[in-house]
């Protein structure tokens, strides 16, 4: 299923895309643990995240087409529009599996149902 509402429990294909379209991708996966994190980066930039399998996040748009930050340890490549500045995604190995992982901000997929999601703070700030 494409589109629609969606809730915690649904697996489906998501529609994202930065707020200009820029950055345009497709999303298969289940939407389960949403994360609030206090990092200096997630704190001023105001995303929900959800991880998935970097393989589930599909760009729509050309490959590498967006901007790409990293700090601290620059762990993870937090990419974002240069046109509009918004932060669709975020990728990264799993330091435990080794697996590439995108970290999704879920305000930019606009069919999920965010006053739905159970959100679990995290106190990245700490690390």
């Amino acid at each position: 299923m494409v589109g629609g509402r969606s809730s915690p429990e649904t697996a489906m294909t998501h529609s994202g895309s930065c707020h200009c379209g820029r950055i345009a991708f497709t999303l298969e996966g289940e939407v389960k643990q949403v994360i609030d994190c206090n990092c200096s980066m997630c704190r001023r930039r105001g995303g929900l995240l959800a991880f998935f399998p970097r393989e589930a996040l599909v760009l729509a748009s050309k490959e590498g087409d967006y901007g790409t930050y990293r700090f601290n340890k620059e762990h993870i490549a937090h990419h974002f529009c240069p046109t509009c500045g918004i932060s669709p995604f975020s990728e990264a190995t799993d330091p435990k599996t080794g697996r590439a992982m995108a970290a999704v901000n879920l305000r930019c997929l606009p069919d999920v149902d965010l006053a739905a999601l159970e959100i679990r703070q995290v106190d990245g700030a700490s690390f």
